[in-house]
């Protein structure tokens, strides 16, 4: 369970990367709002995540139904997807510091949504399933 911790952080860091990345470009390029433009930056890290979780972190898990998969790691991802979304919200409307930085937002929310998001990845997602 550790190595898979360590493989989970490693792949929740590089989802980070594009969440932060692309909520960044969001904003600067597009004119999208942050809280609007967190949720779409959201979704494509936890997309991301879910797809290098399945092939690196969680390598025994049932290789049928990746759709049905997909769907169930974000559903229940959504707990920790609450509380890191919770987190950055609450970050931008007390810091002008970190409206000014947003990735430290983001941070703060991933931290905290990393406990939730592994224990319902590792079982409830990408348990393996006996014969």
């Amino acid at each position: 369970m550790v190595t898979e911790l360590f493989k989970f952080s490693l792949v929740g860091t590089l989802g980070f990367v594009v969440d932060a990345g692309s909520l960044q470009l969001l904003v600067s390029l597009a004119g999208i709002n942050p809280y609007a433009s967190r949720l779409f930056s959201y979704l494509l890290a936890a997309t991301t995540t879910w797809w290098l979780n399945r092939r690196f972190t969680f390598t025994a898990c049932d290789e049928a139904c990746w759709k049905g998969q997909w769907l169930r790691y974000l559903v229940v991802n959504a707990a920790g997807g609450g509380v890191n979304y919770g987190v950055y919200a609450l970050c931008l409307f007390l810091s002008e510091f970190v409206r000014q930085h947003l990735y430290l937002g983001v941070a703060a929310g991933s931290l905290v949504g990393l406990a939730v998001n592994f224990t319902a990845s590792r079982y409830l997602v990408f348990q393996v399933r006996k014969a």
